[in-house]
């Protein structure tokens, strides 16, 4: 396993951007993508959207992992977001750059130019990437109200959203958080508990200068300035109970104009906490299992395993689609199990001795222990199984899915991060049982498991995409949401010509994401704490 050296955020902010919509600015994100070989790219993260802005400062960093001994290869896509959809595809693309994250951290600034594509410029577009080492995995969360603040707008009251600055070592403010919802038409808002890392919010210097904005929001983004006030960390701590900390919101030019002038309302920070955020490493270095499971589809629409034209025919060199996604998956899982014994499944197949369709039968024939031992073993368990099953049908998940459910129920009856579980299923096509599924994984989302569906051969998988819930949460047929989104889908084709590594890079860079999740929903530590210290 390639050691990590330390994880960086960056600071993205745009000038001179293109102007796409009609009537109004563009209202630009930037997302983060990094090479994973085969002239495929990855998504790591993204910015949040900012409404009718030319000339953005995104609050939202982007977290990446520093390899010291990787040549990081990254994009920076801008784009303007016009629709709720997830996918960038239908949205106008603002311009872009390519470079190593390695150029970025050795920049104390990074600025270039905006590329439409390679050599063709996006007007005068500019963009700057500022590099920080993330060494503190302390997060600060604040619940904060305001009351009597001033009325900006001529029809209505003010619809007002907070700004939080921190002082750089030359002196500039930098923003380093911008309140998501803005309350509307009112004067006496109460803001959502909000969390930020405390590096982010003041390098973990406690006296830092912050300066807090409140402004009044309007759509044009030509936002009206409330008022401001300046802290820091050790104020904002005094906060708690029934005790909160008040502080008068100042409006410069109302002051200067007006003598009788106190001020544009009082901000009042309810709470103020300091909570350690685990990261995946935190966990597995605590001790956490990586639990992996294979089901392998035998429906017959793959096709005879005996002919050259199947999906399950094993070519001279000994391999075909399933093999290299059992492969290239399980290589990396691996390293995270320590008694390397793996439950591999098959379903759709008629199996001896009575020839039943079983849609949850062990490879090795042994339901009551399926447990192949290492990735080696299951590769030759698929091997002899092949000519012993018929292939048959339907296509149905759900069986596969609840099995490794219960399992991930007891361990969550537990009560602590001791194992998580993936699913890794290989089909060739459109699923049979969608609704029983669609059930199943929302049921899984409440437990410690995440499903990778790889998808073999040409066929259409619209059905997986949906599962996929990239484009909104999934939910149940009887509306029921998913708690996290578990689901990563990939077709195979998309990698044909891509090394090995680059399948599994795309296929688990959601599972760390997941397990974190699920483990921060519950409230659970890692098994053995790691020990607080400076990077």
């Amino acid at each position: 396993m390639a050691q990590c050296v330390t994880r960086v955020e960056l600071s993205v902010a745009c000038e001179h951007l293109l102007d796409r919509d009609a009537g109004s600015r563009s209202d630009p994100l930037c997302v983060l993508l990094q090479d994973v070989g085969g002239d495929r790219w990855a998504e790591i993260d993204r910015t949040e959207r900012i409404k009718n802005c030319q000339k953005p400062e995104f609050s939202k960093k982007l977290i990446i992992d520093y390899y010291f001994e990787k040549v990081q290869k990254l994009k920076f896509g801008v784009y303007d977001i016009d629709n709720k959809s997830f996918d960038l595809s239908d949205d106008d693309y603002l311009g872009g750059v390519e470079c190593t994250l390695a150029q970025i951290v050795s920049s104390s600034v990074f600025t270039r130019p905006l590329e439409l594509k390679k050599g063709k410029l996006a007007g005068k577009g500019t963009i700057t990437i500022s590099a920080e080492e993330i060494k503190d995995a302390r997060v600060l969360y604040l619940e904060i109200e305001a009351r009597n603040l001033d009325k900006k707008d001529f029809l209505g009251k003010s619809d007002p959203f907070l700004e939080f600055y921190k002082q750089t070592d030359a002196g500039s403010w930098q923003l380093v958080y911008r309140s998501e919802v803005v309350i509307k038409n009112n004067l006496n808002p109460c803001w959502k508990k909000f969390s930020v890392p405390l590096q982010t919010f003041c390098g973990g210097d406690f006296n830092k200068p912050i300066k807090v904005q409140c402004a009044d929001h309007d759509s044009d983004g030509s936002h009206d300035l409330i008022g401001s006030f300046e802290t820091n960390l050790t104020q904002l701590q005094q906060a708690g109970g029934s005790s909160p900390v008040e502080f008068e919101c100042i409006d410069p030019e109302k002051r200067q104009k007006k003598k009788s002038y106190k001020n544009s309302g009082i901000i009042r920070i309810k709470s103020c906490k300091i909570e350690r955020d685990y990261s995946f490493l935190d966990y597995v270095m605590g001790g956490c299992q990586i639990n992996f499971t294979v089901g392998i589809d035998f429906t017959a629409s793959n096709g005879d395993p005996r002919s050259p034209d199947s999906l399950h025919y094993i070519s001279p060199d000994g391999i075909n689609e399933y093999l290299i996604a059992i492969w290239s998956v399980g290589s990396v899982v691996q390293d995270y199990d320590t008694d390397k014994l793996f439950p591999a499944f098959g379903f759709g197949a008629q199996v001896p001795p009575n020839w039943q369709v079983s849609h949850e039968f062990a490879l090795n024939f042994n339901l009551s222990n399926p447990y192949c031992q290492g990735i080696q073993g299951i590769v030759d368990a698929y091997r002899q199984i092949l000519p012993q099953i018929r292939l048959y049908g339907p296509t149905n998940f759900s069986p596969i899915i609840n099995h490794v459910a219960r399992f991930a129920a007891h361990s969550a009856q537990q009560g602590n991060a001791s194992h998580y579980f993936v699913l890794l299923i290989i089909t060739d096509g459109e699923i049979t049982d969608l609704d029983q599924t669609r059930q199943a994984i929302v049921n899984a989302s409440r437990l410690p498991m995440s499903i990778i569906i790889v998808g073999v051969g040409e066929a259409d998988f619209k059905a997986m995409e949906f599962l996929d819930g990239d484009n909104g949460v999934l939910k149940s047929v009887m509306g029921e949401p998913a708690a996290r989104d578990i689901v990563q889908f990939v077709p195979f084709r998309q990698f044909k010509n891509a090394p090995r590594e680059a399948l599994s890079q795309m296929v688990l860079a959601e599972v760390p994401k997941q397990l974190v999740s699920y483990y921060k929903l519950q409230g659970w530590p890692p098994l053995k704490l790691p020990e607080v210290k400076q990077m």
